[in-house]
């Protein structure tokens, strides 16, 4: 195990030297080049970071005011029909709008119910199994100036749907 940990230590460094290096040998202005980009980046994070804000303090506000929870409560009256515990609407509901509030969400599921429970289990297999739309497409969209979405909140909302229903049949089989 301690020669796996070395390894990954010294992976992104290598990938960086061999990076630079080729660049040099294919004798590419690099820093120059890097500069440029830093620079481009940095103009992209100026046109999104209103959207982060806003979907930020969207979520924080869900959070807080309860509202999460009363959809969860409402939609908790499923729960014999899917399977999903009233613990975890909550999840998928933020999860839509922004991983860390998501995480954070799951965290809590984590601390209360246990990481083996079948709640804690469910929301860790739809972590990795759903996206969060309005982030991704704010973000992808608004960097590329996308204005018609046409079927994408259509079918990313479908997607979501079908990683959720995987998510609550693999932790009901496995």
């Amino acid at each position: 195990m301690n020669i796996v940990n070395q390894l990954s230590a010294l992976i992104i460094p290598a990938v960086i030297f061999y990076i630079v290096g080729y660049g040099l040998m294919d004798r590419n202005p690099v820093y120059s080049q890097f500069l440029e980009g830093a620079g481009e980046g940095l103009s992209c994070l100026a046109k999104v970071l209103p959207t982060l804000l806003g979907l930020l303090i969207a979520i924080g506000v869900l959070r807080s005011s309860g509202l999460l929870n009363f959809l969860a409560g409402l939609l908790s009256g499923l729960e014999n029909f899917t399977g999903v515990g009233r613990e975890v609407y909550p999840v998928i509901l933020a999860k839509l709008f922004s991983n860390s509030a998501a995480t954070g969400l799951v965290l809590d599921i984590f601390k209360n119910y246990g990481t083996d429970s079948v709640s804690g289990r469910m929301a860790a297999v739809m972590m990795c199994s759903t996206e969060s739309v309005f982030y991704t497409m704010s973000v992808y969209f608004l960097s590329v100036k996308v204005t018609k979405t046409r079927y994408t909140l259509p079918g990313a909302l479908f997607a979501t749907l079908a990683g959720v229903a995987a998510s609550v049949a693999l932790v009901s089989v496995f």
